[in-house]
């Protein structure tokens, strides 16, 4: 597995290559696709993205949790956790880049 990691410059750097904007219309053109992404999960929207996946917000209902070092039970409080689905087309993209 490489290292690497996708950055939000990379992003708006493959914009400016592909689309030809500015670099600075390319910066401000991904901003703001994350900003919508990020505002619709915020208030409780599914965002789904075709050929790639379903980001979603679920709700964690309060439980009893254990320290494992030392046994002790803990409350842990409920919340909302992010989650991301991948689509079939997505899956079978990684497996296929696996076996390369």
């Amino acid at each position: 597995m490489s290292d690497k990691t996708l950055t939000r410059m990379d992003l708006s750097d493959a914009v400016h290559e592909q689309v030809g904007l500015s670099r600075n219309e390319s910066a401000d053109l991904v901003e703001s696709v994350l900003t919508h992404i990020s505002d619709a999960l915020v208030a409780g929207e599914q965002v789904k993205i075709s050929s790639f996946g379903t980001f979603s917000c679920r709700d964690k209902a309060a439980r009893v949790g254990r320290n494992p070092k030392t046994g002790e039970e803990v409350p842990i409080h409920p919340r909302r956790v992010l989650t991301f689905r991948p689509s079939h087309l997505m899956k079978e993209k990684v497996a296929a880049g696996n076996k390369a």
